[in-house]
């Protein structure tokens, strides 16, 4: 008998072992938002509390990019949740003639509310400090969300973001968190000059605001391993109608500044040690 409950005590420690991953290791999660289950990876920097990121893609899905960045936040003491917001919705890739409309956008903007939510639910994580990073048409997605929050958060970063998207807040805006903004000078998809049109509206908060312009860097400065060059067949919101064609391509000079801009900044704006 004591044999039998020594094995029934060790099959029940393999079975929690094998349902819960080791601390630190990266784990599949669903987020419901918009009344979908949305995919996410999550990552872990150890079993303490921590503060949260949610990371959101651009227009090709989640990339190398978002999962670099997970690492470096988890390596930092930061959660991070890596959100997929296409599979669910099958979609794949967005970035041709096809550009996401405002209506689209704007759907996709109840992912970081739905995000953020979660985040704050786990036990994992501390209380209250969640914040959001958008790449692209998900900084787009992620500036619907700095300027006009639904759900609080306590940063947002926005990359090379297309600040297009953000016309129908109207002539006055607001900053309500520390909200980090990274351009390339030499981006033609979501051109600084657009984002710049964009700040200038801030009424509020613009203290809040940081701005980091990288010289010699076009969008996706960060796909580290992609010579720069020139598509022909994307959406380009910034070009009359909406098309066509945009550089794009790593500058591994520029990724390292932002890579120690990003850690500064959070540093400041939402410390991982208490």
């Amino acid at each position: 008998m004591a044999r039998l409950l020594l094995r029934l005590a060790a099959l029940a420690l393999l079975t929690a072992l094998v349902a819960a991953p080791p601390a630190g290791a990266q784990q599949a999660v669903r987020v419901k938002s918009d009344g979908i289950d949305i995919p996410a990876q999550l990552y872990r920097p150890g079993t303490a509390k921590a503060p949260a990121i949610a990371l959101f893609h651009g227009c090709g899905g989640v990339g190398q990019n978002n999962t670099r960045m997970a690492e470096l936040l988890k390596s930092w003491g930061y959660v991070a949740l890596v959100v997929d917001s296409f599979s669910s919705r099958g979609l794949k890739d967005v970035c041709g003639r096809n550009w996401p409309t405002q209506a689209d956008a704007e759907k996709r903007a109840v992912d970081i509310d739905a995000s953020l939510r979660w985040l704050d639910a786990q036990s994992f994580v501390r209380a209250g400090l969640v914040g959001f990073m958008g790449y692209s048409y998900g900084g787009g997605v992620a500036a619907l969300r700095a300027f006009a929050p639904r759900v609080p958060a306590r940063v947002a970063i926005l990359v090379y973001p297309d600040c297009a998207l953000v016309e129908p807040l109207g002539p006055k805006i607001d900053v309500r968190q520390p909200t980090m903004v990274a351009m390339g000078a030499l981006d033609d998809w979501t051109p600084v000059a657009q984002c710049k049109a964009l700040f200038d509206r801030v009424v509020a908060g613009r203290d809040l605001l940081e701005t980091h312009v990288y010289p010699n860097a076009h969008h996706s400065f960060d796909a580290l391993g992609l010579p720069v060059r020139y598509l022909d067949g994307v959406g380009n919101r910034s070009k009359p109608g909406g098309c066509c064609g945009a550089h794009y391509g790593a500058n591994e000079a520029t990724w390292k500044a932002f890579v120690v801009d990003v850690k500064a900044f959070l540093a400041k704006a939402l410390p991982a040690s208490p």
